[in-house]
């Protein structure tokens, strides 16, 4: 069974940075899409990005496009989200998942491996 592990979240200043991790127990990555998701409290599961494997071909949600990079390291098989310009409205739990369709999706419904999330606070 896949297991992914997020790390890389904590508090930050508005304005701020993180790079959040995602890491495979396996070599499961290379013919799926990956996505990260986010939920702030009280609020629905959101999309943020998604990268295919395979092609490096990336998506992203409007309110972080320009500010928030996906990307991922075959050698390592992990993925990374590097968030610039953070903020408080980008407070959330963010996980990672893995999309179990073959083709690009950005319902949490299409996803069926997720990790354990990590908090991400921005905050002054």
């Amino acid at each position: 069974q896949v297991q992914l592990a997020e790390s890389g979240g904590g508090l930050v200043q508005p304005g701020g940075s993180l790079r959040l991790s995602c890491a495979a127990s396996e070599r499961s990555f290379s013919s799926y899409e990956m996505g990260w998701f986010r939920q702030a409290p009280g609020k629905e599961r959101e999309f943020v990005a998604a990268i295919i494997w395979n092609s490096g071909t990336t998506f992203y949600v409007d309110s972080v496009k320009g500010r928030f990079t996906i990307s991922r390291d075959n050698a390592k098989n992990t993925m990374y989200l590097q968030m610039n310009s953070l903020k408080p409205e980008d407070t959330a739990v963010y996980y990672c998942a893995r999309n179990r369709l073959p083709y690009h999706s950005r319902s949490s419904f299409h996803y069926d491996y997720w990790g354990q999330g990590t908090q991400v606070t921005v905050s002054s």
